[in-house]
Order: structure tokens, then sequence, then C-alpha cells
């Protein structure tokens, strides 16, 4: 596994000359969707961060629990080869707080997120710290949500 320098301000969360990305998610019923993300991330910088988000914060966005819970979330993405470092991301979709936890350069997103209200205020805040907003094709033909409801109706 790769390791990285202490970040500071100014967008460089790795050691100088670096490149820190961060993905933040749900993560739940990880599947190849989720992996692909997390493999394209990882060819595009040096250092690797990935969030998972808290089952309360899931609670509050999207109206349900997650069916992994957080602690089982973070030990999957922890066994990652892809993965330089995983962080608990008690955040909704305002990632400032994390850039100012973290300092990372880029931030990975979901291209459903590209051409919306709540990607452009998210680019928006990440141009005012130097961070730059970097959109990966969704998967359509594996979603978490498709799995809870094959779960929900086969269960």
């Amino acid at each position: 596994m790769r390791t990285s320098g202490a970040g500071g301000p100014g967008g460089t969360g790795g050691a100088e000359g670096t490149t820190t990305g961060y993905v933040p998610g749900a993560w739940d019923l990880f599947h190849v969707g989720h992996l692909n993300i997390l493999r394209r991330a990882r060819r595009s910088c040096d250092v690797l961060v990935v969030g998972a988000v808290t089952d309360e914060v899931l609670a509050a966005t999207k109206g349900r629990r997650p069916v992994i819970p957080l602690v089982e979330r973070l030990e999957i993405l922890r066994s990652l080869s892809v993965v330089d470092r995983v962080v608990v991301d008690d955040c909704t979709s305002d990632k400032m707080p994390m850039w100012q936890r973290l300092h990372f350069d880029v931030l990975f997103k979901g291209d459903d997120w590209r051409g919306t209200a709540k990607g452009a205020v998210l680019e928006a805040s990440m141009a005012a710290v130097g961070a730059r907003v970097v959109y990966f094709p969704y998967t359509h033909g594996t979603t978490s949500t498709l799995l809870r409801q094959f779960i929900e109706t086969n269960g």
C-alpha cells in the first residue's frame, strides 16, 4: 500500500508533487460499480483517500439506513489494494469540511452529479480552495439501489 506525506493548506493532501484524490460514498452493498470508480480514481491520483459516509448521514440524505453498517463498510474499503486511506465522512453533500480535514487536490464523483445544482455547488466550493471535481461514469447495470430492491423482493 502506498503512503503519503502530511497534508497542508492549499489543496496538497500528499507530499510535495503528489496528487491526493478523495472519493466519498456510501459503499453499501459493495459491487463492481464501486470497484470501477475506485480503480479509475486510483489511476488519476498518487494517493487515494476513500470516505465512507456514516449511517446517520445516509439515513438523513437518502431516507434509509444502509444495509451494511459503517464499521463493516470501513473494513471492506480498508482491504482494497487500490485504497491508501479510509476515513469516516460525516458530511452531507457539502464536502468542504472533509477538504478542511484532508486537503485533497481532486474529489471524484459519479457523473449523476454532473450538470446538477448540487454538482455546481460542489464544483464551486472545491474551486474556491484549489481542488477540482472529476466525474466518472455511473454504473447503470449494477447499482446498490437495484441490489437493495432485489433483496427486498426476494429476501
